[in-house]
């Protein structure tokens, strides 16, 4: 157990080293906060509009983040040999492997909690035609962001710490920060109720997201196991896109007793299935939290079959 914690933990750090997911965190959670700030003139479906386009954010930044990562965690590591060196220990290929998973679930997580702090303060900045920006929320936003670079910088030149880790943490712990303070002030900067006009049915719908980039997460680990980025990038998007459209594909013909339907139905991930921005707007957060309770199981089932296969490809690849 000590071994795959270990693993799990340097796999998480080494990831949240990348330059490249401190700018995925940085420039997605920025965008979501930018899409709450223009005059849209949706004839009253502004807040909606805001709150879709955030979700797509999130979503969109976790495949590329899915994707980057699993390369940058394994298929790297293989090239390099340092998957080799770690399994001349007495490490298994199947307990390294799935180490390597929850590591990058960690990550996966973190620019998840990231990005739904940025969400949830998007609701609340979102307004129709008759509102203003409010620049009060995006001065302190912009703040926060700045003091987490400064303090990323700060540890890294007199601390000798690594600056983008540092970073990332230092951003993490600011863009919270600022969470707070702006939810305790309205956009006149007078004191209000906590989290006065926040959208907290985003809440669930964030953790359905989640869900669907732990099972990209696995797919994009079982392709890193033969693949570089490039060529998994390629195929988890083609996932993607298939998986987006299985309803209409494979889904009516499943329906009408096509068997060859019915086995492409069930093996391809149906990303409609964690999509519920509508549900958002209809306020049904009870019937919400019993459907992310059915999702779960959807998910376990679905990266248990993903790892399965990861393993499989990963016992017989020759690391030398």
């Amino acid at each position: 157990m000590r071994q795959f914690v270990t693993i799990a933990t340097n796999a998480f750090m080494e990831l949240v080293r990348q330059p490249v997911f401190l700018l995925l965190m940085t420039s997605s959670a920025v965008f979501e906060i930018f899409l709450a700030t223009p005059y849209y003139f949706a004839f009253g479906d502004e807040p909606k509009l805001v709150k879709n386009s955030t979700l797509a954010v999130m979503l969109l930044a976790g495949l590329f983040g899915a994707v980057l990562s699993a390369s940058a965690s394994l298929a790297r590591e293989i090239r390099s040999g340092t998957a080799l060196a770690v399994l001349s220990k007495p490490v298994g290929r199947a307990h390294f492997l799935l180490a390597k998973y929850a590591g990058l679930l960690l990550a996966l997580t973190l620019l998840t909690y990231v990005n739904l702090i940025s969400a949830l303060l998007a609701s609340r900045m979102a307004f129709d035609a008759y509102g203003s920006t409010d620049l009060f929320a995006v001065g302190i936003y912009a703040l926060a962001l700045v003091i987490g670079y400064i303090m990323g910088g700060f540890s890294n030149f007199f601390l000798r710490r690594p600056f983008v880790s540092d970073a990332v943490f230092s951003v993490v712990l600011m863009v919270t920060v600022a969470f707070v303070v702006i939810n305790f002030y309205g956009k006149d900067v007078k004191p209000q109720p906590f989290a006065t006009g926040v959208d907290w049915g985003m809440l669930p719908a964030a953790v359905l997201i989640l869900f669907a980039l732990w099972i990209l997460a696995g797919l994009a680990l079982a392709c890193s196991t033969r693949f570089d980025m490039i060529p998994t990038l390629a195929i988890c998007s083609g996932f993607f896109l298939l998986g987006i459209m299985s309803d209409y594909l494979f889904g009516t013909r499943a329906e009408k007793g096509s068997w060859w339907a019915s086995v492409l139905y069930t093996i391809t991930p149906n990303w409609q299935l964690f999509w519920s921005a509508d549900a958002v707007e209809m306020g049904k957060s009870a019937f919400y939290w019993g459907y992310v309770g059915k999702a779960f199981a959807y998910v376990v089932a679905y990266v248990g079959a993903a790892l399965a296969i990861a393993i499989a490809l990963f016992e017989d690849r020759e690391l030398s």
